[in-house]
């Protein structure tokens, strides 16, 4: 039987990506944000649909499902209410607009019906009373499920991203398949971006418009000029340390103003990746901050996905919001891949 997945929330495709690569047929993606548009229907088959997942027209999505097809709902809530930054700094509650948005997630599964859901977000989300309501909405629902905190290395992705993966099913049981990778086989930042072309600060290449390095101040570049691979702000001279840093506090702040390692994947991709002082962003061995190409790779999407339609004119932030925000494609080839499998398996059974 075919199946047909909407990816809920899917900004410019990297949950979409994984799961074509996975095999699953993918035939709508939602998001409120219209400037998502090129990049998620340029680079897969599926249609953008621009809207709020919280108001969106269920009889309309309910077309794009083919009769008799295996319906699969799929997305990533935005996960700004359950970041620990967020936490750290709110005094917000279950009132807050985001928060409402895997409720929302919770009216699609009622109305929409489908047999397997995946649920992708911050492990943060696990403690929070919204998860549990959703979890206990799944039960009641008649849905075996299964969650788990996913180191995403162990998935093929170059980078040190933890997250919380759901998968649902009325079909039967269904988990996420084991690691693949290991800490003796990782995929690092080599593996990610050692072969692309040399940048200086503030340049551009002639080939990849998004291959662009920000420009650093004349401090900033002394500053790397004496950060060593994975070290601190304790290896510059001290006419270069910020005050944050000469207080005790300052140990607080070991992540900023980093290189990356060559060989281990890399610190979380946040969508300030391209900015040097917004954690260990440095290139491993260039006096620069990763480009925004470097950030894409280092989200596992493929060397030729497009972000931009306008090639000498783009919207800088935004695109790395789009990319900092994005599943990262391996691993959501990773969740596709389970689905696959557990459709094989039931499918298996009912020939018994």
């Amino acid at each position: 039987m075919s199946n047909a997945v909407i990816d809920l929330f899917c900004g410019i495709g990297g949950l979409t990506k994984g799961l074509e690569l996975s095999g699953l047929n993918v035939v709508a993606g939602i998001d409120i944000d219209k400037s998502c548009r090129f990049a998620y229907e340029h680079n897969n088959r599926a249609k953008f649909i621009y809207g709020d997942v919280g108001s969106i027209d269920t009889e309309l999505l309910k077309r794009y499902y083919p009769k008799n097809s295996i319906k699969i709902l799929v997305g990533c809530a935005p996960c700004q209410p359950f970041s620990k930054y967020t936490q750290r700094y709110r005094k917000r509650g279950r009132n807050d607009d985001k928060w409402k948005l895997l409720y929302s997630f919770s009216k699609l599964i009622d109305d929409l019906n489908p047999s397997i859901i995946s649920m992708e977000n911050v492990p943060e989300l696990e403690r929070e009373k919204v998860f549990h309501d959703f979890v206990k909405h799944l039960e009641n629902k008649g849905y075996n499920y299964s969650y788990s905190i996913v180191f995403c290395p162990d998935y093929g992705v170059p980078q040190k991203r933890k997250r919380l993966v759901l998968l649902a099913s009325k079909l039967g049981d269904i988990h996420l398949i084991p690691p693949i990778y290991n800490t003796n086989n990782y995929k690092t930042v080599r593996d990610a971006i050692y072969n692309l072309e040399h940048l200086n600060s503030g340049e551009t290449s002639k080939n990849d418009a998004i291959h662009c390095a920000t420009k650093l101040t004349n401090i900033n570049l002394e500053r790397i000029r004496q950060s060593v691979p994975g070290g601190t702000w304790k290896d510059w001279d001290e006419n270069l340390k910020l005050d944050c840093h000469k207080k005790k506090s300052g140990k607080s702040y070991g992540a900023v103003y980093g290189r990356m390692v060559w060989d281990e994947p890399s610190p979380t991709i946040t969508t300030q990746f391209y900015g040097y002082g917004n954690g260990r962003f440095g290139h491993p061995e260039q006096d620069r901050a990763l480009s925004y190409r470097e950030g894409a790779l280092l989200q596992s999407f493929p060397i030729d996905y497009d972000f931009v339609e306008n090639k000498d004119n783009f919207n800088k932030r935004e695109l790395g919001i789009h990319i900092g925000n994005a599943v990262p494609v391996e691993l959501g080839r990773a969740i596709g891949i389970s689905i696959q499998n557990h459709l094989r398996e039931m499918e298996m059974d009912n020939h018994e």
